[in-house]
């Protein structure tokens, strides 16, 4: 069974930086691609940044150039997601998800990050 665990998040000023991580354990393939997503209150889902298992990544416009996503190179089911210049639009729940060849996605648990102004 796939287990995805998220860590990381929390409460931080606006500008600070948090790093929230996503390890994926139960399986031994590594996963097609990994992404962020986050739901903000009232809103929908939406895509932060994915990477693919070439490496490829991409993002949504409203974090290009201050959130950065990467694997571990050691564990290439474990990713990371560097939020610096925050702002409090950021704040969400932040979802890992996980991805197979053949589409099937899996879930973290969901990690609140909230941005002070």
């Amino acid at each position: 069974q796939v287990h995805v665990v998220q860590s990381g998040g929390g409460l931080v000023q606006a500008g600070g930086s948090l790093t929230l991580s996503c390890t994926c354990s139960g399986t031994v393939f590594s996963f097609q691609a990994m992404a962020w997503h986050r739901q903000a209150p009232g809103k929908q889902r939406e895509l932060v940044a994915a990477i693919t298992s070439s490496g490829s990544t991409n993002y949504a416009d409203p974090v290009k150039g201050r959130f950065t996503i990467s694997r571990d190179n050691a564990n290439q089911n474990t990713v990371y997601l560097q939020m610096n210049s925050l702002k409090p639009e950021d704040t969400a729940v932040y979802y890992c998800a996980a991805t197979r060849i053949g589409g099937v996605t899996y879930w973290g648990q969901g990690t609140q990050v909230t941005v002070a102004s």
